[in-house]
């Protein structure tokens, strides 16, 4: 299941979604929160996601499609908020059940490092009255390189 959304999720809904009966031995999930990015403790701060609606979707798809290449999956979901996004907001939920432990924890982690550079999404920050649009993020790049050994 691959969703982007405006709305919040629930994280036991879709942890409950990921569990096959008999064949589940493990489900690995992340959970990514809007971080408090302002100077100020009293700083209004927020962010805008927006994306590109079914290249999104599509490039999602293409990294969930290379997962299961890779490892034994029993399924993955894929959440991701768009729009405007306030501190302590859940952003993404990636979730991979598996019959072993170690294909779920590999998976999850594999996911969130191509969504976070080979996904279609755009983030602009807001700190009081300014904004800024977020560029590239090298390190995101950099986290990919273990992926291609």
């Amino acid at each position: 299941m691959i969703l982007v959304q405006e709305e919040d999720f629930e994280v036991e809904l879709l942890y409950k979604r990921l569990v096959k009966a008999n064949k589940t031995g493990a489900v690995a999930m992340f959970v990514g929160l809007v971080r408090q990015f302002a100077e100020g403790p009293n700083e209004d701060s927020s962010f805008e996601l927006e994306h590109y609606p079914g290249m999104t979707e599509h490039n999602l798809q293409v990294i969930v499609d290379d997962a299961n290449a890779r490892w034994s999956l029993l399924d993955v979901c894929v959440v991701h908020r768009v729009g405007r996004l306030h501190v302590d907001d859940q952003i993404v939920f990636v979730g991979v059940s598996a019959t072993h432990r170690s294909e779920a924890f590999l998976a999850c982690d594999f996911i969130m490092d191509y969504l976070k550079s080979r996904a279609a999404f755009w983030k602009k920050e807001t700190q009081g009255i300014q904004s800024r649009w977020v560029e590239a993020n090298t390190k995101d790049e950099k986290s990919l390189e273990r992926w291609s050994k």
